[in-house]
């Protein structure tokens, strides 16, 4: 069959629960809205999934245009309302300074409560709270590569994509074909994208994305049959840059327009 996309995933606030819009507008610096927000201890460091699995189990919900965030917890609490950006503050990411501002509101002191330890929500004023740019402004992986990390895993169904929190998933390919589009042009729905690498895996990827739990062990299973990738180490899925901004929708097609090299 052909390949489509069958589930698109953002976090408006990183390392809390994923949203699943039908359908995005794809820009050169991925989508607006996506990883908006992220966390800071009380020592400004990342407060992320590594720092506290269960951040999963918050469900927000963010509004770019409005500014209306809303995060839900487990226990039922919502807490809302529009969320400014307040005064710049001095913040890294993975060892790169990542401009962001301090923001106002219940949003901090319900998390804090949640985790048990001061925390301090940060607007990123350069999109995406994450990696960067050299790390790309978009991300796939395909459901036949999950089932064969199910297979290698011992489960008897393929492992949720949710683990790994890429912006598409696709479906209609072999197991670990999207690597050989590394380099390539991919077309999806109404954008054109670059894969220029594949995502080395984290501890992260071993939670259940609903409760936190760490349950399966996805590393010992890509390393016993993907130690090694073709720019990083335990890969599953490969990110890149949006070569042609669009609109890409669940149901919409995923087409490699690979280079064919023909010996003379």
């Amino acid at each position: 069959m052909a390949a489509s996309v069958v589930r698109i995933s953002i976090a408006p606030v990183k390392a809390l629960g994923l949203v699943h819009p039908e359908q995005v507008d794809l820009g050169t610096t991925g989508v607006e809205g996506d990883r908006r927000f992220w966390l800071v201890d009380a020592a400004g460091r990342l407060f992320n999934g590594k720092s506290c699995p269960q951040l999963m189990q918050v469900r927000p919900e963010w509004d770019e245009s409005s500014r209306r965030l809303a995060l839900r917890f487990p226990d039922g609490k919502l807490v809302e309302g529009v969320a400014e950006p307040g005064d710049p503050v001095e913040a890294s990411m993975y060892g790169e300074a990542h401009p962001s501002r301090a923001v106002d509101g219940p949003w901090a002191a319900a998390l804090s409560e949640f985790v048990g330890a001061p925390l301090t929500l940060l607007w990123s004023e350069s999109g995406a709270a994450d990696r960067s740019t050299s790390a790309g402004w978009m991300s796939l992986v395909s459901r036949a590569s999950l089932a064969r990390l199910g297979q290698e895993a011992g489960e008897h169904r393929p492992v949720d994509g949710r683990r790994f929190r890429m912006l598409f998933e696709i479906d209609g390919v072999g197991p670990h074909q999207e690597d050989l589009w590394i380099g390539e042009r991919v077309r999806i729905g109404g954008a054109t994208v670059s894969p220029v690498g594949d995502v080395g895996r984290c501890a992260v990827t071993k939670c259940d994305p609903d409760s936190g739990v760490s349950d399966l062990d996805t590393l010992g299973a890509l390393a016993s049959y993907r130690r090694e990738g073709r720019t990083e180490p335990l890969p599953l899925g490969v990110y890149g840059d949006v070569l042609v901004p669009g609109r890409v929708g669940v149901g919409d097609p995923v087409v490699a327009e690979v280079t064919v090299t023909v010996a003379q």
